[in-house]
């Protein structure tokens, strides 16, 4: 006679329950929601982050089953491209700041750490040429191998020159890493980074909010410099190119009169020291000749 094994399902903790509404109930909430690694990142450094946010965000670290749930509950307009990035030790920020503005403010709160082995380093990793600081002796070994040429000065290990010794996503060596540590390098970014961000149905990628500043205004002022130069070559008034225009238009109409021997108070000095000079460059040649 057979026997029905029946399989009981685990219902869900009250714990989990109310993690799962209170991620549904935020999502409505606030129009943006960022994803963060949470990679390297320390308790003091989040702690610092939801001080900075008080009042204007919410972070929750979830398990990225819990997330799902919740942000599914909550029916996010294609919450489905969003929740397919959920992988790996995540944070979700809830914002009423845009993703742009977030992005900038967590940069403000990362740090610098010393690489460990197996860290991928984030950009090229530089050993500076220099006085190291370190005296000869067995490291000696360890510049070698990460293919920084030096020289020993007054018993002191110098780096000839700038030297790459690691690319962006390659893996740090253990001996790399200890040569960083004692040279003081501290080459991996620490802190929370938004692997994606959510407002009103549109996601963006980290590429998409990692916004720098300088070449914003680089481009900015480049812009307007060109914008400015056209219309003043125009003609173009405006509050900005007004004063100049006016400057140039008064050049060339001095230009014009000072050809045309046009005296008026302004062109007059300028018409009789030409002919002064050019009566002087005349008697001068007149000497020459042996003129009196």
């Amino acid at each position: 006679m057979s026997q029905q094994v029946q399989i009981h399902k685990r219902e869900p903790s009250a714990e989990k329950k109310a993690m799962v509404e209170r991620i549904a109930k935020l999502s409505k909430e606030y129009p943006v929601l960022a994803v963060t690694r949470l990679s390297k990142v320390r308790s003091a450094q989040l702690m610092a982050v939801r001080k900075v946010l008080r009042g204007n965000a919410e972070i929750i670290v979830v398990k990225n089953k819990l997330a799902i749930l919740g942000l599914k509950r909550a029916g996010l307009k294609n919450a489905d491209e969003l929740l397919k990035n959920l992988h790996g030790q995540n944070a979700l920020i809830f914002s009423r700041q845009d993703p742009f503005k977030l992005f900038l403010l967590l940069e403000k709160n990362r740090v610098n750490l010393a690489a460990r082995a197996g860290d991928i380093a984030p950009a090229d990793i530089v050993v500076p040429a220099g006085n190291t600081g370190q005296q000869a002796g067995p490291v000696l070994s360890e510049f070698r191998e990460a293919g920084i040429k030096t020289k020993i000065e007054a018993g002191s290990i110098q780096v000839v020159e700038d030297s790459v010794v690691a690319k962006p996503g390659t893996a740090i060596s253990p001996k790399l890493a200890s040569l960083l540590s004692r040279l003081g390098i501290k080459p991996i970014r620490a802190g929370l980074a938004i692997a994606l961000a959510y407002e009103n149905g549109l996601i963006y990628g980290a590429e998409a909010v990692a916004i720098d500043l300088d070449k914003y205004r680089a481009n900015l002022l480049e812009g307007f410099a060109s914008a400015k130069g056209l219309s003043i070559v125009l003609g173009y008034v405006t509050k900005e190119s007004g004063p100049e225009i006016i400057a140039k238009a008064y050049r060339e109409a001095l230009a014009v009169a000072v050809e045309a021997g046009e005296l008026t108070p302004e062109s007059a000095p300028v018409i009789l020291a030409k002919a002064e000079a050019e009566a002087n460059a005349v008697l001068a040649k007149a000497k020459e000749k042996g003129y009196q």
